[in-house]
Order: C-alpha cells, then structure tokens, then sequence
C-alpha cells in the first residue's frame, strides 16, 4: 500500500515529515538568528525582525478569508504553495546576503516571509482537516517534535551547507503537504446546537490564544538584547519543548484522543511551563538556581502552540467547516497576540528609560498566562469540548461507515450528513449552493444504497450503527 491509499484514519510519514520541515522552518526563522532592532532616532524598537514577520504573517492569514471561494481555491491550490516556499527560501537569505542594508529591509524581508508563511501553514491547516482529529492531532504533535530535534541539529552545525539546508525546509514542507491526503473530504455538517456550543468556546479559545500570544511576545523582547542571539538559551528551550512532546504523544496514545483528556493535561502542562518559568526569570537572573527562566517560558509557550494547533483542527471538525478557515482565525489571534506583546514590551522598555527592559515585563506576561487559564479556556471549557468532540466523532464515524458499507459517491457522502440531522432537502440545498431537486435525486440514490424507504428509516438506521460502533 502507498502513503497515498492510506486510509484517511491512519498515521501518514508525509504529513509528519511535511508538517516537520515547516515547524523547523518556522523555529529557525523566529528564535535561532539575531535580535536585529530598527533605530528610530534615540530609541532602539527591539525584535523589529520578529514584529514585522508577524504583523505580515496576520496579514496573510485574513488573504485566503477574504477572496471569494474561487479566487481562495486558487490561493490555496499546490502549485502556488511551492511559489510561496520559494519566496519563504530566498526572502530568509537576505540578511546574509546584505549585511550593510539599511534597516528599511526588516519591513521588506518580513513582508516577502511572513506573508507566504502564514498561507503555507494555512494550506497544512486544510490538509490536516482532511483527516479525523483521532489522526490529525498525533501528527501534529510528532511533525513538531520532529521539527524541533531538527533545529537543534542545525544549531551545532552552522556549516554553510546546513544554513541552505534549513532554508529548504520549507520547499520540501510544500512537497508533502498535498501528497497523502485522501482527497477533497468534504467537512461534515453540524446542527444548530452544536455549532452554538462551538461557537461560544471558539470565542474562549481565541480570546485566551490572543493573551497567550501576547505573553510570549512580552517574554520574547526581554530575553534579548539588541544585536545580541534572539533566543539566547534556544537549544535548551527546544529539548524541554521536545520532553513535553514526548510526554504529551505518549499521553494520546494512553488516554485516546476521544475524551480530550490527553488534550486537556498537555495543556495544564504546558501553561505550568509558561507560569513556573515566568516565576524563574528573576531567580535565574539573581544566580539563585542555573535554570533559566526564558528558556522555559519558550518551551511552555510552543507546547501550547501545539496544543491550540489541535484545538483549531477540532473547533473545524466539530462546527464542519473547512480547516484553513479555523487555522487562519486560531493563528490570527495568536500571532496578533505576540506582536502585541512585542510593542507593549518595547512600549515599556522606552518608557523606562533605564537601557535594560524592566522585570515589570515578566510580572505582566505571568498575569496573561494566569488570567487566560483560570478566566477564559480552563478546566471547565475543556470539559465541555470534550463531550462535543466526542459526540462529534461518533457521529462522524456513523457517516463514514454508511458511506463506505453503501459506497456513496463524494456528493452522496456530502448529503448524508445533513440528512441524519434531519434537515429538509431546502436547507440541504440552501447549504450547499444546489437545487433541491438535485438533492432529492442524490437522497434518493441513498436510500437505495443503505436499503432504507424514507429520511426516517435512514436516520434510524443511523442510531443503530451509531450504538453498534459505539
């Protein structure tokens, strides 16, 4: 069997490995270079190389959501993906290849990475949501931890030839990121009450994501000087980042992923990371322990990254839409979030006064950490997503095996559904963009495939797979 003709539930290299060479990309990008500042007269605007990768990369994000659904197909499409590593690629040589530019080029080199960035991590967005979140989410995790052991062999070796290695990662990323999916899976429906339910926890999420990011951001700009490594002690950050994925993929292996249990403790993990290493900064600055505190609040912030990656792909699958479009919302607010803090922490630093960021800084981030968990996506909120999640995948489960066991063709497979909701062929319609007599007719066919009379008969035959797989 080909990675190709994978079922869409099993584990795919291809996607591990694509999802890898982005990751990797991505961390090289923002954490193993310099702290290169924009002079704006007396006053030094720290990580301005870090703020305007990610103003461009928010930008990105609203692109593919804001062109209407062709011209988002074509953004979308593969050939355009290669485009964007390729810019991604060159655009990251233009440090090395004008050292003596003027600083005006921090605006340009972040507008030529972090635009296609944003779209290439949209379109694994879209190509993870092809699949089962039972799939989807281990992926992520092992993509990350593989992307991350990958920047740590890159850091011991700076040879010429390594340094053009990393910047391919993000060609070979586009190579993967269509190759296994299983095809154009159609996100199945979801009625009324779930979305609701969705609806209100996807605003906890993002809100939550927004101070998240705008802790790290905080934390990032005062773990660094100006000229100095943007990430002094990132080769520790990444094998704590890497311990937390090792525990957190053995945690979904133990637990399952149905519940959301395992989710629910990578997630405490990874805020205790983000809030004891907060709690480390000044100790480690005073000598008191060697451990250093920044080092820890990066590890525990791309812990949660990986987590709240997870949590876009389930906000998509149970309110049924298209993945790019949670990943773009999800990654919007995150990254917002991060280049907020990196002003707010500028914003202080000048202020001060004083040639060195405040502690004030650390005090600020630890507080979002703190109010995000215990305010706005806590213990609770997971409760309850994991009860949709679980809901949500059994039926998804009833869907596919009617729609393999009858052989239903994609538009059929598309109906069915709604069709188990109970929805009238008007609304089916009215959903899809189609007739009503289309739908008749593809319903129709159903009900000769499943050997059912009626919308009811095929719902009962629904509710009797559903507690047979169950």
């Amino acid at each position: 069997m080909t990675e190709a003709q994978k079922p869409a539930n099993e584990l795919s290299s291809r996607r591990i490995v694509g999802f890898a060479c982005n990751q990797g990309f991505v961390f090289f990008l923002f954490y193993m270079g310099l702290n290169r500042p924009l002079d704006l007269g007396a006053f030094s605007f720290e990580r301005a190389d870090l703020a305007f990768v990610l103003l461009f990369m928010v930008v990105g994000f609203g692109v593919p959501r804001a062109l209407p659904h062709k011209a988002r197909e074509t953004v979308l499409a593969r050939p355009f993906m290669f485009a964007y590593a390729a810019i991604m690629a060159i655009a990251s040589l233009l440090p090395t290849l004008f050292p003596d530019a003027p600083q005006a080029l921090v605006v340009a080199e972040g507008a030529l990475v972090g635009i296609p960035t944003s779209l290439l991590l949209t379109g694994w967005g879209r190509s993870f949501g092809r699949v089962s979140t039972r799939t989807s989410v281990p992926e992520v995790f092992t993509g990350s931890l593989l992307g991350a052991f990958l920047c740590v062999v890159f850091s011991f070796v700076t040879t010429s030839e390594m340094l053009i290695a990393i910047r391919l990662l993000p060609i070979i990323s586009a190579l993967y990121i269509y190759a296994s999916d299983p095809g154009d899976r159609a996100p199945l429906a979801a009625n009324e009450s779930v979305r609701e339910q969705a609806g209100n926890l996807t605003l906890k999420i993002l809100s939550g994501t927004l101070l998240f990011g705008m802790a790290a951001g905080l934390m990032e700009t005062f773990g660094t000087d100006p000229g100095t490594a943007a990430s002094p002690h990132y080769q520790l950050s990444m094998v704590l980042f890497g311990a937390f994925l090792i525990g957190s993929i053995s945690l979904l292996t133990s637990d399952g992923f149905g519940k959301g249990a395992a989710l629910n403790k990578t997630y405490r993990l990874a805020v205790f990371l983000m809030l004891f290493g907060t709690l480390m900064v000044p100790l480690a600055e005073s000598g008191a322990v060697p451990l250093p505190g920044d080092a820890v609040v990066l590890a525990g912030y791309l812990g949660l990254e990986a987590v709240l990656i997870s949590l876009f792909l389930v906000m998509a699958s149970i309110e049924g839409i298209d993945a790019f479009a949670s990943f773009s919302v999800g990654f919007t607010a995150l990254f917002a979030g991060e280049l907020a803090g990196v002003l707010v922490a500028n914003g202080i630093d000048a202020a001060w006064d004083t040639g060195t960021t405040p502690y004030v800084v650390v005090v600020i981030a630890g507080t979002l950490v703190l109010l995000s968990y215990v305010f706005l996506f806590g213990e609770r909120d997971f409760s309850d997503l994991s009860e949709i999640v679980t809901d949500r995948d059994e039926f998804n489960l009833v869907c596919t095996h009617i729609s393999n066991q009858a052989k239903l063709s994609k538009r059929e497979a598309e109906i069915l559904p709604y069709a188990l909701h109970g929805r009238t062929s008007e609304r089916i319609a009215t959903e899809l963009g189609i007739s009503k007599s289309t739908v008749d007719t593809h319903l129709r066919r159903i009900y000769g495939k499943t050997g059912v009379h009626s919308r009811q008969e095929l719902i009962d035959l629904g509710e009797k797979i559903g507690k047979k797989l169950s």
